[in-house]
């Protein structure tokens, strides 16, 4: 399964330290020297990148400082050569306007590091939501042997005897605050129990929901992507992702071997039967189009119709958070329940993913729902089309109230999210609960970066009344922590001239979940007369990345990667022949 094993002439780092009678290779080796190693040290050794997205900035990879730590020793425990890489971090709670816009940032970094330096293999270290994907993404288009280190999720956090999910409780009672049922004083005491320790979110967010995704793919040591941050596991597991790290160099085990299609099929099965994040269909088209994998948004909906949703996680479940999944058997339990819907004999980092499933239990029936048992007989996200979506929405109809998934009404809309802020409880708009909110301009040109706006809020007035869930349509997304009837992800998106641009207020729309359609209910000249008068909104930068990104960045159906970045094509080894 691994392959021959390679002798240290052929390690790719050997062109840069081992190729004798050349200056710049002894001026390689002279800095070397100046960076305080011996030749026994580096030469004939695997040389082992850990790039690092820890931060000062960033709470879920504030431990990653410490992790890197482990996975060195681990590369030193196993005869390689561990150098860090700091990396861009991509914060959720602090980037502004989204990290989104930075996602294919930090995957153009990984790629050209993996790249241009002496690397014969990679130690990932991600975890917050955009992380996964753009270090998956970099080594994918570098196809150098990596591994992924997921920061693991946060400890669960605790209120006067409840217990909390981050984000999720944020939203829930940030809506009681604003309909009246907590105080001030409540709240803030409410925030100090939120979020109680380093770590990405415990919810299955996109956080969790990306990192069993890479899991499922391949790229992580079994059960890694669900222990707990500031557990001691953690540290043994970056550990032992350092010592794998070498035996991939020796064995020149790469991505493009592991992320095949089957591989993405798998991830797409497990995150719709954990009921995952809506986040994560843009994130894995986005890498398997670097894999030359043609994944799309119909194969979401064609496996979500196979596979139950299992995991009773919040918030696509009930009750349990991240820990409670660790402990119920993590990924590897879940998985050995749906083992046939999955390919049991492709290749991971260690072993077959049929290997790493093999003798795995279930320690908890009710956080890990057996298949006659499920929180849901079909999977978490459901795919869209109609004449105001025709290249796609998604919805997360698990987390949605039941009446709301066959739902008209008449449209409010709003051009854009801080319009939409100053004005949603302006009595004037006639909102109800029938209503259908609808935002624009905040794809991914018009966000810029497609925030996660989606989940709009309810007006207070409604609030007060006791509603707590209405159809919302964007083409925004919508954060992995949140719940409620919002289609989101629309393409095209109404910065581009895509048909939410042309609805007004008043207009009937219809959802319905179980015909997976979403429809304006204007007829096609009246569409037209307004499209017609349609102008596009004005360039939202004129210099810098902003720009780069505005010219390359592509629609959420087709996982809103740059264009050059996305295409195929080779890129020379620096050092080829």
């Amino acid at each position: 399964m691994t392959g021959r094993r390679r002798s240290p002439e052929e390690l790719r780092s050997h062109q840069w330290y081992g190729t004798e009678g050349q200056l710049r290779t002894w001026s390689h080796n002279a800095r070397m020297r100046q960076l305080g190693y011996e030749d026994e040290e580096y030469r004939g050794r695997p040389v082992i990148a850990v790039l690092n997205t820890w931060s000062d900035i960033n709470p879920c990879h504030v431990h990653l400082r410490e992790r890197a730590q482990a996975v060195k020793r681990g590369v030193w425990q196993a005869g390689g050569f561990p150098l860090e890489f700091p990396v861009s971090t991509l914060s959720e709670t602090y980037q502004k306007p989204t990290p989104m816009l930075y996602r294919n940032l930090l995957a153009l970094e990984t790629e050209e590091l993996l790249r241009s330096y002496p690397v014969d293999a990679a130690v990932l270290l991600g975890g917050c939501d955009k992380s996964t994907p753009a270090l998956l993404m970099g080594a994918a288009s570098a196809d150098i042997p990596s591994i992924f280190v997921p920061a693991g999720p946060m400890l669960p956090g605790h209120w006067r005897g409840e217990t909390l999910g981050s984000g999720t409780d944020m939203w829930k009672y940030w809506d009681e605050h604003r309909a009246g049922n907590l105080t001030d004083c409540e709240l803030r005491e409410l925030q100090g129990g939120l979020a109680r320790s380093p770590g990405h979110c415990m919810t299955m967010g996109t956080a969790s929901t990306m990192t069993a995704a890479a899991e499922a793919l391949g790229m992580t040591l079994s059960g890694a992507s669900s222990i707990p941050a500031v557990d001691s596991g953690h540290e043994r597991m970056a550990a032992a992702s350092g010592r794998r790290a070498v035996e991939l160099a020796w064995t020149g085990l790469a991505p493009s071997r592991i992320l095949t299609r089957e591989a993405f099929e798998d991830a797409v099965t497990t995150v719709l039967g954990l009921g995952g994040s809506t986040n994560a269909v843009i994130h894995l088209i986005a890498l398997a189009r670097r894999c030359q994998v043609d994944l799309t948004l119909d194969d979401f909906d064609r496996i979500a119709r196979t596979v139950p949703v299992l995991a009773n996680v919040r918030p696509g479940g009930e009750t349990y958070l991240m820990e409670d999944f660790h402990f119920a058997g993590g990924l590897p339990a879940f998985l050995s329940r749906i083992p046939d819907l999955l390919h049991l004999d492709r290749p991971t980092v260690s072993g077959t993913l049929g290997e790493r499933i093999a003798g795995a239990q279930v320690h908890n029936d009710d956080v890990i729902r057996p298949r006659d048992n499920p929180v849901a007989a079909e999977g978490g996200v459901a795919v869209l089309r109609g004449n105001l979506c025709p290249d796609g929405a998604v919805i997360k109809h698990i987390s949605a109230e039941p009446h709301l998934l066959k739902h008209t009404g008449p449209a409010v809309v709003f051009d854009d999210y801080k319009a939409m802020q100053r004005t949603i409880n302006d009595p004037d708009l006639g909102i109800t609960a029938d209503s259908v909110l609808v935002l624009r301009n905040s794809g991914p040109k018009g966000g810029p970066g497609m925030p996660e706006y989606g989940m709009l809020p309810i007006p207070d007035h409604l609030l007060k009344q006791g509603v707590r869930d209405m159809v919302r349509i964007s083409d925004a997304r919508m954060s992995g922590t949140s719940y409620g009837a919002c289609a989101l992800h629309v393409a095209p998106e109404s910065y581009v001239g895509g048909p939410l641009a042309l609805v007004r207020t008043g207009d009937l729309i219809t959802l319905d979940v179980e015909a997976r359609t979403l429809q304006l209910n204007v007829d096609d000249e009246e569409l037209e007369r307004r499209r017609a008068a349609w102008t596009p909104p004005p360039t939202r930068y004129e210099r810098g990345y902003g720009a780069l990104y505005n010219d390359q960045v592509g629609q959420a159906d087709t996982g809103c990667d740059f264009e050059f970045l996305a295409r195929p094509g080779e890129v020379r080894d620096p050092y080829a022949g």
